[in-house]
């Protein structure tokens, strides 16, 4: 296990950002939140002002600390915040804790096409489902909370994002079970394509691309449009001056930006404020929907 202070970082906030859909608390283990991804796994709870992990102090800089992307100034960032918009400032507030998650390019692809028109509920349970049919079932390690308030560690079963080729080799057949509708003929397009040696140069240069670039790339994709290609470069490529525009956020510019968002203010991470207000539009605000809808 490994204990670690971190700034500007709250679990649940990141668990219900939106952003991510394998990262989330587990029932009956009060504040204690799993994680998977990149096919590593780890469990993580605050402790007064500490975080706990489970996993070693080499595991956690050499992967963990770049997923949470524990180098970025999210103080500076807020404290550039025009001191006269007091919706931003609200919403900064309110989302404190909120962070841009360093996720698998792969993942972020297939998980924001299930997004399309759909609600973060549902989205889970289509991916749990893709990853307990398709993904590779490996062990790793979990944290107990003892009756002396302390925590020890113990083994957990967790299964990894599948693959572009067993998402091929699972067909139209297989998505069709995964709770996917319409949006299974975009992923299994996408993970024929992704299967060939041609995809995979395309995935390498999509990492190497700058934001321009690759969101022309994700655009030229069957079934990308323009607010999932925002989405897989804020949350896949990191490019966080990417400004992804979902409904909410839609609602958000309608009723305190009308003359639009100031993004040449906040150029280079606009993208992290745009997590800010979601969050608390989604958490704080209360709106018509009884599920948020990406």
């Amino acid at each position: 296990m490994y204990r670690i202070q971190i700034n500007h970082m709250d679990l649940d906030q990141i668990a219900k950002s939106g952003q991510c859909f394998r990262f989330e608390r587990k029932e009956g283990h009060e504040g204690i939140f799993s994680i998977a991804a990149a096919g590593n796994y780890v469990e993580a709870v605050k402790e007064e002002d500490s975080f706990l992990f489970s996993c070693e102090e080499e595991e956690f800089h050499r992967f963990w600390a770049g997923y949470f992307d524990l180098e970025a100034d999210y103080g500076g960032y807020k404290s550039h915040v025009d001191s006269e918009d007091t919706y931003l400032r609200e919403a900064v507030k309110w989302g404190w804790g909120v962070r841009i998650l360093k996720q698998d390019l792969w993942e972020i692809l297939i998980t924001f096409l299930i997004s399309q028109n759909n609600n973060i509920t549902r989205i889970r349970n289509s991916v749990k489902k893709l990853c307990s049919q398709f993904g590779e079932e490996k062990k790793g390690k979990g944290l107990t909370l003892l009756a002396d308030g302390s925590f020890m560690e113990e083994e957990r079963i967790y299964h990894t994002f599948p693959t572009p080729q067993a998402l091929k080799a699972a067909g139209s057949l297989g998505l069709s079970s995964m709770s996917l509708g319409y949006r299974d003929k975009y992923i299994l397009s996408v993970a024929e394509f992704a299967s060939e040696p041609e995809g995979n140069a395309w995935l390498m240069e999509l990492l190497e691309a700058d934001y321009n670039k690759a969101h022309e790339m994700l655009l030229k994709q069957y079934g990308i449009g323009k607010k999932v290609a925002d989405c897989v470069c804020l949350f896949g490529l990191h490019h966080v001056g990417a400004f992804p525009i979902d409904t909410h956020v839609k609602q958000i510019l309608e009723s305190h930006y009308p003359q639009g968002f100031p993004l040449e203010r906040y150029h280079g991470y606009a993208g992290i404020l745009q997590q800010y207000m979601f969050y608390y539009k989604l958490n704080h605000v209360q709106t018509k929907e009884s599920v948020p809808t990406l």
